[in-house]
């Protein structure tokens, strides 16, 4: 993981729900290994998002929504 990635993964891990903690270290692995591979597309994105609100903890939904939109509209361009 890149000094970013280690920001964004200890960020999820604090918002995730307490029993969901193995499903986002994995999400999270696959994302990364994806931005590694050059694989990482707004496809992937789409199906990601979903994936990680489900697991996080109810107050923290919005936060992290928001934060991934910016990321998006990064990737967009």
């Amino acid at each position: 993981m890149n000094q970013g990635q280690e920001k964004f993964f200890t960020f999820i891990l604090e918002r995730v729900q307490e029993d969901k903690q193995e499903e986002a270290k994995a999400l999270l692995a696959e994302s990364f290994q994806k931005q590694q591979d050059r694989t990482f597309n707004m496809d992937y994105l789409n199906s990601f998002i979903p994936k990680m609100m489900s697991i996080l903890k109810p107050e923290c939904v919005e936060e992290v929504k928001a934060i991934m939109e910016q990321f998006a509209s990064n990737l967009k361009k």
